[in-house]
């Protein structure tokens, strides 16, 4: 009976060991989910939150200096081009299509991943094809903005033509006497490129190319008093026409310049994360047509990881469309 009884607590010890022991090995066990998601997706979680603060970094920097100068441009009055549209204005038309369309790849990259968990591969490719699309073509509408800014509005890093006005005045015409055209502080402005002869000029003659002379030039139709920099960007001149510095004569200054710098700046390290994300969809698409994800029968996580990506800088958009276009 004893020896019964001494066979059964030991054969319960032993029972109890292997369970610890198989208890300890789960545990610890490497290859096991964390938080429910695979270690791929956790890394993913960690770059997009360092990100993040990248974002935050750059944003509330901007928002910091756009409210310590008296001067901004206006954002209606330096978006307010429209592809085709030649100089109709149309205040933040295009980049509100351009917002429309990487929103709408975002639920384009929702469908692949659900299509995914289907293990569904024809669904997939189709609705990462449609994303690819809209990645590419953000990236495009970028461009023309891009283009235009420089281009034809003589934007870049280092000189800024859009501000506001300061102070009450009024530009100067061809006789150096105010003309109709008045300003009131806060108005918008635009130091024009020249696109046209000297006032006077009508067969062809010389273009107005002495830089830093005093000269007439046609700026929207009218013919004003400017000087013109080595950039071809015109300074009108204008009056004062109130205040401490009411009828003093003075030069229209360019905007801040720190405007450009962080327009290319922050909108070019977004449009860098959205080409570097449409060449990984268009890696993984390949690799959905392929087959490869087919044999790993892991709901296509690989899609799941890219769709976290994809949304975050769809998401990273909406505050830079909102700290650069509605401020």
């Amino acid at each position: 009976m004893a020896t019964e009884t001494a066979t059964h607590h030991d054969t319960d010890q032993h029972d109890h060991h292997d369970h610890h022991v198989d208890m300890t090995t789960a545990d610890w066990d490497g290859g096991a989910p964390v938080f429910k998601a695979s270690y791929g997706k956790l890394m993913m979680w960690y770059f997009l939150l360092s990100d993040a603060f990248t974002f935050a970094g750059f944003l509330i920097a901007y928002g910091a200096l756009r409210f310590s100068m008296p001067s901004w441009p206006v954002p209606d009055f330096v978006f307010r081009l429209f592809p085709f549209a030649g100089d109709t204005v149309l205040p933040l038309i295009f980049v509100t299509v351009m917002t429309f369309v990487l929103l709408f790849s975002s639920y384009t990259m929702v469908r692949a991943v659900q299509e995914g968990h289907r293990e569904n591969q024809r669904g997939v490719a189709a609705w990462m094809f449609l994303t690819i699309i809209g990645g590419a073509a953000f990236l495009g509408c970028q461009a023309w903005e891009w283009a235009t800014l420089i281009g034809k509005e003589k934007m870049s890093v280092t000189k800024n033509p859009f501000g506001t006005h300061v102070e009450s005045g009024a530009y100067l015409d061809a006789s150096g006497n105010p003309s109709d055209e008045v300003f009131e502080p806060g108005a918008s402005y635009l130091m024009h490129h020249i696109s046209h002869h000297a006032h006077g000029d009508d067969h062809g003659g010389d273009h107005a190319d002495d830089h830093g002379d005093a000269h007439d030039y046609e700026v929207g139709g009218i013919y004003k008093e400017a000087e013109v920099d080595d950039r071809g960007l015109i300074h009108r001149k204008y009056v004062v026409t109130s205040g401490a510095d009411k009828g003093v004569v003075k030069m229209e200054s360019y905007g801040p310049k720190a405007f450009g710098a962080l327009f290319f700046f922050i909108t070019g390290f977004h449009g860098f994360h959205v080409f570097s994300g449409v060449v990984f969809l268009i890696i993984i698409f390949v690799n959905v047509m392929s087959g490869l994800y087919v044999e790993r029968k892991n709901g296509y996580e690989m899609v799941e990881k890219i769709g976290l990506y994809w949304h975050f800088v769809d998401l990273v958009w909406v505050f830079v469309f909102l700290v650069f276009y509605l401020l």
